[in-house]
């Protein structure tokens, strides 16, 4: 009679496959210590061909000694070549929460990016790198407009809102200040028709 995968034991790392698996619960059985021990090591080895890609990580040996041990269900007693090597109550554990801090935004579709980097060019010194950061922010401002609607948009109404986050110390004037026009690209409609081969 066939014995199939799904009447075996589940594997706790199926990526290995069930050779790898059988690998390790015969290493258990191993009573030298010294023996077990060189057994892992090979194990490892074995490990590390199944996946070359993990060799540019620069922990990937930790990782897969680690691999090893969840693979053994932590029961694996050998000379370990990391001190760290992962314990069963370490698998489970969560990281602790990050506390953002919620600041207010006063036009969301700018974002509190543009905010800063608006406040931060209002205290440049007059001169020709100020004025160049000023239209690039600008013209970025009036594209953050275009993705959220298709209607034209402006340039009074961009340089009003530099005006606003910068309290009056950026002011552009339309008539002598011309930012980029933009278009809405649409993707082109396919008719639905192949082309018939020659």
């Amino acid at each position: 009679m066939l014995t199939y995968n799904s009447l075996l034991k589940k594997l706790p790392l199926p990526e290995y496959g069930r050779n790898v698996q059988q690998m390790v619960d015969h290493c258990l059985t191993i009573e030298d210590r010294s023996e077990r021990t060189r057994c892992a090591y090979t194990i490892v080895q074995k490990m590390a061909n199944m996946f070359p890609e993990l060799r540019t990580e620069a922990d990937y040996l930790h990782k897969l000694w680690d691999h090893l041990m969840i693979m053994s269900d932590f029961k694996l007693d050998v000379d370990f070549p990391f001190d760290d090597i992962i314990r069963e109550e370490n698998l489970e554990t969560k990281p602790e929460p990050i506390h953002y801090e919620l600041q207010r935004i006063e036009m969301r579709h700018y974002g509190k990016n543009i905010e800063r980097m608006i406040q931060r060019a209002a205290t440049y010194p007059e001169g020709e790198e100020r004025d160049a950061l000023v239209m690039l922010l600008a013209n970025h401002m009036k594209k953050l407009i275009y993705q959220i609607s298709n209607e034209d948009v402006e340039d009074a109404k961009i340089f009003k809102d530099l005006a606003f986050y910068s309290k009056g110390e950026i002011r552009l004037d339309p008539a002598t200040h011309r930012l980029h026009e933009y278009k809405i690209v649409r993707p082109a409609q396919t008719t639905g028709k192949k082309k018939k081969k020659k």
